[in-house]
């Protein structure tokens, strides 16, 4: 009987951890994205990104700080304390994303995963 019991513990925690290791897919958020203007966004799997975005005046702006996925929308914080909110959406090996720049103006971004 205590055979039994534990062939069946051993059973239900190799089921358990093929299940839970069998369905992780990876974010298709993860990489590099850039377009031809000199836009870029690199975002790690650790919640950091780093940013390179050509403002509404021209004018090339590095950001760096953490981000948070929340399903279709995703916040970036900034090192200088401000923040962007932003929906996402990836279709292909592209990536789709309203920027809002220091002035205020939104900038509809389309960059190609790069990495």
């Amino acid at each position: 009987m205590k055979k039994t019991f534990y062939i069946l513990f051993a059973l239900t925690i190799v089921a358990a951890a093929c299940f839970f290791t069998g369905c992780y897919e990876p974010s298709p958020l993860y990489g590099a994205f850039a377009d031809n203007q000199g836009n870029k966004i690199t975002l790690m799997d650790d919640g950091t990104y780093s940013a390179t975005i050509i403002d509404s005046r021209g004018d090339k702006k590095m950001y760096q700080g953490s981000y948070t996925v929340l399903e279709n929308v995703i916040s970036f914080t900034t090192s200088a304390g401000g923040a962007v909110n932003t929906e996402w959406d990836v279709r292909g090996n592209m990536l789709y994303i309203t920027w809002t720049d220091d002035t205020g103006a939104t900038l509809s971004l389309t960059l190609y995963k790069t990495a």
